[in-house]
């Protein structure tokens, strides 16, 4: 067997196999005998079966079979020992004139190549990295929000300010039939505030749905319908009153403060506003961090440039799928893609040139912690390490699982990397601020 690479250009090359009869004569041989062994035809005992009418009978399948096998096994061999960088699979080039009747066969197959280029950390442009602060009207609003949810529940006769309303919405047209808990300061229109005002159980008005509710995702639960349908309703609903509530604070003493977080961590209100700062800014950290990668992600794309075997692509794209695309639906899929496979190549580079790794042990820990994590969720604080480590041992005995929280430690250490090496500059801001300069 003799296997050559005609180099195109830069991306692209072709590999051409010579493949000779005594290349597979002996294996498709041997499988002929074996058959020849097992074969129950008529006419003839069993292993008696002359080797003539086996070979007419399974030697064409066998001989393509033997080549196939030996074509994909030489073909990756290649591959490896010349340390060819290959995108996507070698593509077998069509032969017109192709014929398994003969002894001798050449086939030829297309290479995309990997560009050569220089993944810079270092970007012209600082990229910044959002330092997000609990701000004291965000403490202070999480402090009432839990002397709410922790206050006494006081039931009241007549609907006045700060109360809460449980009622039941109903519009026959609109099939809207649903029972819900509303608080009066949560509605934005002053019209509906004093309609309310001053009613009782058992009374029934009439609410605009338009510009009900300060948030627009309160009149979609509240009603009892889709987001998407709740965003387009301009009618009347009614509303019957059923229960009027106002919550008495909660009181800021010793017991409620363990009741939030354990008994004698926190001892007064401004040590408890310390700690709600210091756990929000924690929370804050993952989606700073989330936004950082997705734009160190963008300015690597945006400024290392190199070309792709764009058509070897596209034709790969086409020819690859369960299903075969058109020339057009493989190139609308290679836009799609491009991106995407750009940074894979970037990527790639700076963690081969980083030496990042995920050892096992390592792997283990993060999967613990994962673990931990969402135990926590379930109010299960301090589980055994015991524990842990055989979950864990389950959790890492499913590749799918193995693979999914690699690629989550490798986004760690990228970002770490970055943090480390890219040039960047911190911006502190409020978490409200955050949220309207990054998603408007």
């Amino acid at each position: 067997m003799n296997i050559s690479k005609e180099q195109i250009d830069n991306l692209n090359a072709v590999v051409k196999v010579a493949i000779t009869k005594e290349d597979y004569e002996d294996k498709v041989n041997t499988i002929l005998r074996n058959y020849r062994k097992q074969a129950n035809i008529p006419g003839f005992r069993k292993g008696q079966v002359p080797m003539g009418l086996i070979k007419k009978q399974y030697g064409k399948a066998v001989l393509v079979d033997e080549v196939n096998k030996l074509l994909q096994d030489h073909l990756n061999k290649y591959l490896t020992e010349e340390k060819l960088d290959v995108l996507g699979n070698p593509l077998p080039k069509a032969q017109d004139d192709f014929d398994w009747d003969n002894e001798n066969f050449d086939f030829e197959f297309e290479l995309g190549l990997a560009p050569e280029f220089e993944a810079k950390l270092k970007t012209k442009k600082p990229i910044v990295h959002y330092k997000i602060v609990a701000d004291k009207k965000m403490v202070d609003e999480q402090v009432s929000r839990l002397q709410k949810q922790y206050g006494k529940i006081v039931a009241k006769d007549t609907v006045a300010k700060n109360h809460e309303l449980t009622g039941k919405f109903e519009n026959a047209e609109a099939e809207i039939d649903n029972t819900a808990t509303i608080e009066l300061e949560k509605i934005k229109s002053k019209k509906a505030v004093e309609t309310l005002l001053g009613k009782k159980p058992g009374d029934t008005v009439s609410l605009k749905t338009k510009g009900l509710f300060k948030e627009d995702y309160l009149l979609a639960s509240s009603l009892g319908i889709q987001s998407e349908k709740a965003e387009k309703l301009t009618i009347e609903v009614d509303f019957t009153i059923q229960e009027i509530n106002e919550r008495e604070l909660a009181t800021l003493d010793q017991d409620f403060f363990d009741k939030l977080f354990g008994k004698n961590v926190v001892a007064s209100e401004a040590e408890m506003k310390e700690k709600i700062k210091a756990d929000s800014e924690k929370q804050f950290e993952q989606q700073s961090d989330q936004k950082l990668l997705n734009d160190i992600t963008e300015k690597l794309i945006e400024e290392t440039k190199f070309d792709l075997p764009a058509e070897f692509l596209k034709k790969w794209i086409q020819l690859s799928g369960e299903k075969e695309m058109t020339e057009e639906e493989a190139a609308e899929e290679y836009t799609k893609s491009e991106k995407g496979l750009r940074y894979q190549l970037i990527e790639g580079k700076i963690i081969k040139e980083n030496d990042l790794q995920v050892q096992f042990d390592e792997l283990k820990e993060f999967a613990k912690g994962f673990i931990k994590s969402q135990m926590a969720q379930y109010g299960h604080m301090d589980p055994q390490e015991e524990e842990l480590e055989n979950i864990a041992a389950r959790v890492l005995g499913n590749q799918e699982e193995v693979k999914r929280l690699s690629e989550q430690l490798m986004s760690q250490k990228l970002l770490q990397l970055y943090k480390e090496q890219c040039n960047l500059k911190t911006k502190e801001i409020s978490y409200e601020n955050f949220v309207k300069e990054v998603y408007g």
